[in-house]
């Protein structure tokens, strides 16, 4: 896809962040994770319960996932016009405890409405108070704020499931916590790209569009849930030579342009695609750096022609 982030890189720069999950992605990713959840107290505290999804899936699911408790905050809209579904006008938080009339359907009369004083930020005192009661947090957080997001909840040592811009992965504040194995990616969306029901205009140059929606390239989920997938070895078939693989101009290591590429007999240090994160495992390799903080001019050069970011890697 051209200008694959240009959605994403516009929110983050202009702070537009409505954004909302389909609820097919939401279970398409969730069926990976149904044994965290049993006796757990679920929050989604960037979320309007009357059109989130997320919190659409985990009250449908309360009883199969073995819930303890659902939260979901609603953030105070003080434009009505933001988007269509989305008019709250005052800030409050939902408490779901599961079926209490024996329907098997989530009621309205079974969930408890309470008001925010504040407008629903994550970052608010009262929000926090919820966020401490919570045991995993799951939702699509705010792309503007995702730096200030995932701080937040390794700071209360929290479980999480959350969707992200892909291009986080080399963000100074994020990329240290995938190197110490802290977060990691998810199962991800199909080719990488999502589609989500928003106001934005769908300026993307692939042809699989969907009415209503806009399709984003360049999103993932980020988790420090368990997960099999990342401990999958990554099979390796090829044979290093010095000429498919380069070493750089200004740094001792080689150049490997494909993750499946990766020769299965060098030893040393190589320079991989950032998109290998995908396919990291931990028992596999070590994960030494990226080229901005490792490289002079923090920059991989071949040939005096600089390439694309790399993440520094050594087998274990």
């Amino acid at each position: 896809m051209a200008n694959r982030n240009t959605v994403l890189q516009s929110a983050i720069s202009n702070k537009k962040d409505e954004f909302y999950t389909q609820l097919s992605d939401i279970e398409n990713e969730l069926r990976h994770y149904r044994p965290h959840f049993k006796g757990q107290t679920v929050l989604c505290n960037c979320d309007d319960p009357r059109i989130s999804n997320f919190f659409k899936y985990f009250a449908l699911n309360f009883e199969v996932l073995g819930l303890k408790r659902l939260i979901a905050t609603c953030y105070k809209n003080n434009e009505p016009d933001l988007f269509s579904m989305n008019t709250c006008e005052q800030a409050v938080y939902i408490i779901y405890d599961g079926d209490k009339n024996g329907n098997h359907i989530p009621d309205p009369s079974e969930m408890e409405v309470l008001p925010l004083n504040g407008d629903g930020d994550f970052r608010s005192s009262e929000c926090i108070e919820l966020l401490k009661q919570a045991d995993i947090v799951c939702t699509n957080p705010p792309f503007s704020l995702f730096r200030e997001y995932v701080a937040q909840l390794i700071k209360y040592d929290k479980k999480f499931l959350i969707i992200g811009n892909q291009n986080a992965i080399h963000y100074r504040e994020i990329f240290p916590l995938i190197k110490n194995n802290q977060v990691w990616l998810g199962y991800g969306f199909h080719r990488n790209c999502a589609h989500f029901i928003s106001r934005y205009a769908d300026t993307a140059v692939d042809t699989d569009h969907r009415e209503g929606m806009i399709r984003v390239s360049g999103v993932t989920w980020f988790t420090n849930l368990e997960i099999s997938k990342r401990h999958e070895e990554l099979i390796l078939y090829k044979t290093y030579t010095p000429e498919e693989y380069p070493r750089y101009d200004n740094y001792d290591a080689i150049n490997v342009d494909n993750t499946n590429s990766i020769p299965a007999d060098y030893e040393g240090l190589m320079g991989v695609p950032i998109t290998f994160i995908y396919k990291y495992c931990p028992e596999q390799f070590e994960i030494i750096g990226t080229s901005t903080d490792s490289m002079p001019k923090g920059a991989p050069y071949l040939a005096g022609k600089r390439i694309y970011e790399r993440i520094i890697i050594k087998k274990k």
